[in-house]
Formats: structure tokens, sequence, C-alpha cells
């Protein structure tokens, strides 16, 4: 069963659900209006959500009004007991910039290569006639390099990532990186990478399949793991 997300005292079982949920709260006001104490609390779970928390809520949070973006559109406002103001997005609270997360999705990936090639290596070992596997999907004989490990459906490589974030309540825009020998970004937290590494290998059902094919089949989309999904 798939776990909930939580935020606060809320749950949610998609992140559509939490976008729809404060997506309502907003429309549900009109410009300058001051939110509800019941909304207040529903958005402080969501100013808590991320572990940079401390520094939006600074001074501590008089009231949430509702003002206007830089588009012109209606957003909400955090007033700060000091007096001091700034606009808060709810969809960035909940879906930070894919900069970020593309510079995270680099390093974590970077994270698990040696358990990939791990697997597939152990594929080969086992099956390989003449340098060759069959395809999990197609059952064509392939090459090493004519071959991908690929994370079976829905637990794709970017659900499991997002659940991570979720998790640990990450700011990506937090993270810092190295970069060996020009190499892509990795994860200079050793605590972190390992993690990741740790949490990639209980939810990651893996096959090895031809590069040149879809792997999104309907009938892959069960979480439940198969006689024939590979693990780390």
């Amino acid at each position: 069963m798939r776990e909930l997300i939580k935020i606060g005292e809320l749950e949610f079982k998609y992140k559509k659900d939490i976008l729809n949920f404060y997506k309502k709260i907003l429309n549900s006001y009109d410009f300058g209006d001051i939110v509800s104490e019941n909304d207040f609390r529903n958005l402080n779970y969501l100013f808590e959500y991320q572990a940079d928390s401390k520094e939006l809520i600074g001074s501590g949070i008089d009231y949430v009004r509702i003002a206007k973006s830089k588009f012109n559109l209606n957003c909400f406002e955090i007033v700060h007991t000091d007096n001091s103001t700034e606009l808060f997005s709810y969809v960035k609270r909940i879906n930070p910039p894919r900069k970020s997360f593309a510079k995270f999705n680099e390093a974590c990936r970077q994270a698990i290569q040696k358990d990939l090639i791990n697997v597939k290596q152990k594929y080969f070992d086992k099956f390989s006639v003449k340098g060759q596997v069959k395809c999990q999907e197609t059952k064509e004989l392939s090459k090493w390099d004519e071959l991908n490990v690929d994370h079976r459906q829905p637990n794709t490589f970017s659900v499991i990532l997002d659940r991570f974030i979720e998790l640990n309540k990450i700011n990506i825009d937090k993270i810092e990186y190295i970069k060996i020998d020009g190499g892509p970004n990795e994860l200079a937290d050793n605590e972190l990478k390992r993690k990741f590494i740790e949490y990639h290998k209980q939810k990651a059902n893996l096959r090895i399949v031809r590069k040149d094919k879809n792997l999104g089949r309907s009938h892959q989309a069960r979480i439940k793991r198969q006689k024939k999904d590979l693990t780390i």
C-alpha cells in the first residue's frame, strides 16, 4: 500500500492532492484578506514541511494575507512579528525548482551507479552465452552495451527520488555537491549519500532491458516484486 504523504497533521495520497488543497485555500480569499485561524494552521504545516523552515519562519509569523505576485496573481504573503514580509509559493514548497531537482537527480543517480553495474554484471555472469543475454522484456539476445538497467514502474527512479525527498524533508536548494575530475555532480554529504543508496536498494525493482525499447507498459504497473525482478 502506498504510504501517505504527511504534512503536519494532514495526510495526502498524492502531491496533486496537496497542490489542490492549498490552491483551494488561496482561491477562497480575495486580495488583501487575512486567512482564517484554521487555514493559518494548515499553512504552518506547509511552512515547516522543508528543512529550511526556521529560515522561512524567521522571528515568527504573525499572520498570512493574500497579496499579488509579480504576475498580478493572488498569492500568500507571510507577515512576520517584526513586520517584515515575504511572498510564499505553495507550489514551490511542494515542488522545488526543477533546476535544483535536476542537479540532485544527477548526484543521486551517480550514487547508485556501482549498485546498478553490479546488478548488470551478476545478470551477465549467470545468463551470458557468448557475451550475450536475453533482454528481460523482448527476450532478444543482446550485448552489454545494448542493455540498460531499468527501474520497473511504478517505482521509477524519479518516483523513488521524490519519495526520498519527501520522507527526509530535504531542501534540495541547500544541497552541496562535489565534482571529481570534471565528472558529474556528486553528493558532498556522505551520510545523505549512504541513506539514498540504502533507500534505493529497498525500493528499486530492476530489469535488464534493451536501450531502444519503451518500457512504459501497463502490465508493469504493479508495485509488487515479481520473480524476474532484479534486486541490489
